[in-house]
């Protein structure tokens, strides 16, 4: 039985700036939020690191979570949309260009649920 759909999100060559930049990292959460028509719990949290550090955002949702960590110091910014529903894909890679400049955009596409999972080397026959 599957339970959801995870997205798995790279973003290289992001410009340094945005990536520091808590309004804009939070407009890409917000906007891929409100495209998705995704429902947030209470309020996201964001975390705006010191000196030439980073944003960490993280917004608990009724489908599951939207997560985003940014590393100016690399031009890399790393997304995980996981959704217990159904949703549309989600233009990753023009939105991250166009919203952070990202010059790559690596998106993987992971099913989630017990017919997706790989038994624990460790686990007895059919218990995963």
């Amino acid at each position: 039985m599957g339970v959801g759909v995870e997205w798995v999100v790279d973003a290289e060559g992001c410009d340094a700036r945005a990536l520091q930049d808590a309004s804009r990292v939070t407009a890409v959460m917000d906007r891929a939020i409100r495209e998705l028509e995704l429902r947030v719990v209470g309020e996201g949290h964001v975390h705006t690191f010191g000196g030439a550090g980073g944003v960490t955002a993280l917004y608990l949702l009724t489908e599951s979570h939207l997560a985003c960590h940014t590393y100016p110091e690399l031009g890399v910014a790393t997304v995980n949309l996981y959704c217990c529903r159904v949703r549309p894909e989600w233009p990753w890679r023009e939105r991250l260009a166009e919203m952070l400049g990202a010059a790559q955009v690596t998106v993987r596409k992971v099913a989630r649920g017990a017919e997706n999972s790989v038994p624990h080397p460790s686990s007895p026959p059919g218990d995963t």
